[in-house]
């Protein structure tokens, strides 16, 4: 009789499996049958074409969407709200090596926000094994402290057993201790509090708060429901590498396009929830690497499926990965990767649960599953099948003279199929264009020319800083080589 450990061992497997299996049964059907990975590969590659058309559909709908938020006054219609006077903001900021230059644009671009100052507070989530974090937030409250209904410091010990050292326990140690000595003394409604879990790098438009604010309170049961806006990794996207503008800007159109399908989303990276959720599961689990998903089935499992994202088609901006030289910008780009793949391990933690809970419908239970699964293998596997492996079958069907119709045309087809593929790459190089913050005065215009340029290197971003992390972390996670949190470093070269 197999443990629970075991059990769940076996359940850590699948994500990794199911992407090996596909990259070694390619090739081993091929050696074998090339003809019938052409077939697969043809079948395959529609698939890809029929799937980016989906996407850019998606894509351009939830551009069109952010056009409209961003062109009303939140404000003004948060004022008409009921219950204006009443909602509280929490902004949790862990802060752990990131310098002081990234930690006050954070709270600078708070203090520009419409919503009354006086109605946030600032939870600023230091950790013990960074010295300079506590300094960091000893030094923003005694400069902007007195502007926010609070400003509080929270110091999260480092080595607790059972812990990760990352922010999923740094935010839970914070989450309570606001509770203990803010939220409950002041005798604050849960149910009128919304938090928002920043990444330290994470600047808001003006608005922001006002029309979270907005968006909250038009829903049936607000507190069931976490709150997505659009990462935007704009704050240093002019001095970073032409591939981690690639990368960033990729990620922004990803996360873009499941806006409109809020069924799919999941949260990610800095997004907003009620207190009271936070309350109701016992904060982050301390001993996960995708603190900012799981926090999000942790709700769902908790209200029994009776939970949800919402979309804020607003941005939160953020940092491009950049370092203080090329070699180690790509290399924490590829750790960077690697830690938001790591999000495979949400795969058996839902089947493990989904299993037992059979108060949440099946239909629900099925489609997050799935969504996930293929989400992870998609990511660890189409690049390669259609830029590397698609072709090889041709090649050794070329060597055996194969003269079926099939093999004559599949180099055509593919070509054509990919073509019309190419119509995402269109859209991303010109919506890439458009949403781009101003140009800083100390870069030519001729700059947008290598901003153009820069999604020739798509192919080789996709390959090298996206199936092959992927597909690490997801071999981490089959051989219970788990990956800890990879602090990314945040650098801003350009003037602010």
């Amino acid at each position: 009789m197999l443990t629970n450990y075991q059990k769940y061992r076996c359940l850590e497997i699948i994500p990794g499996a199911l992407v090996w299996l596909t990259l070694l049964g390619s090739v081993v059907l091929t050696l074998f049958s090339p003809l019938t990975v052409v077939y697969l590969i043809i079948i395959f590659d529609f698939y890809w074409m029929v799937k980016v058309l989906y996407l850019s559909t998606f894509l351009v709908l939830s551009y069109i969407q952010y056009r409209r938020v961003m062109a009303i006054n939140w404000l003004e219609r948060c004022q008409q709200l009921p219950l204006y006077q009443e909602i509280y903001h929490v902004i949790m900021i862990p802060n752990a090596s990131e310098s002081i230059t990234v930690v006050e644009s954070t709270i600078q671009s708070l203090l520009q926000s419409t919503y009354p100052t006086e109605r946030i507070i600032i939870a600023f989530a230091a950790e013990e094994r960074f010295p300079d974090s506590i300094h960091n937030g000893n030094l923003m409250k005694e400069r902007y402290g007195h502007h926010f209904y609070a400003f509080e410091i929270s110091i999260h010990p480092g080595n607790i057993a059972g812990e990760i050292a990352g922010k999923g326990a740094n935010l839970a140690w914070a989450g309570q201790n606001l509770k203990d000595k803010v939220i409950d003394p002041a005798h604050l409604q849960y149910e009128n509090i919304i938090v928002s879990v920043f990444d330290v790098d994470t600047c808001i438009e003006p608005h922001y708060f006002s029309y979270l604010t907005t968006v909250y309170c038009a829903q049936p049961e607000p507190t069931k429901a976490s709150y997505q806006p659009i990462p935007m990794f704009h704050n240093n996207i002019w001095d970073a590498p032409a591939i981690m503008r690639v990368a960033a800007t990729g990620t922004t159109f990803w996360l873009m396009s499941e806006q409109v399908r809020p069924e799919r989303l999941f949260t990610f990276s800095s997004h907003s929830m009620p207190w009271q959720a936070m309350v109701d599961v016992g904060w982050w689990e301390r001993d996960v690497v995708s603190d900012d998903s799981r926090i999000f089935l942790q709700c769902f499992l908790h209200y029994q499926g009776n939970y949800r994202v919402v979309p804020l088609h607003m941005p939160v901006y953020m940092d491009t990965v950049l370092s203080d030289n090329w070699w180690k910008s790509l290399k924490n780009l590829y750790r960077q990767q690697r830690r938001w793949a790591f999000g495979s391990e949400n795969i058996p933690y839902m089947i493990w649960f989904f299993w037992r809970e059979s108060s949440i419908p099946l239909k629900k239970r099925l489609y997050h599953l799935f969504n996930q699964i293929e989400g992870m293998w998609s990511w660890g596997t189409t690049p390669i099948l259609i830029f590397v492996l698609g072709y090889l079958p041709l090649r050794l069907l070329e060597a055996q003279a194969n003269t079926s119709v099939i093999a004559a045309n599949a180099p055509l087809i593919l070509q054509i199929l990919l073509t019309i593929a190419d119509v995402g790459l269109v859209l991303a190089v010109i919506l890439g264009t458009i949403i781009l913050p101003r140009r800083p005065q100390h870069y030519k215009p001729s700059k947008y020319i290598m901003m153009l340029l820069q999604w020739a290197l798509l192919p080789v971003s996709m390959i090298i800083f996206g199936t092959f992390p992927a597909i690490e972390a997801q071999t981490r996670l089959m051989l219970g080589k788990y990956l800890g949190f990879y602090i990314t470093e945040k650098t801003r070269k350009s003037p602010q």
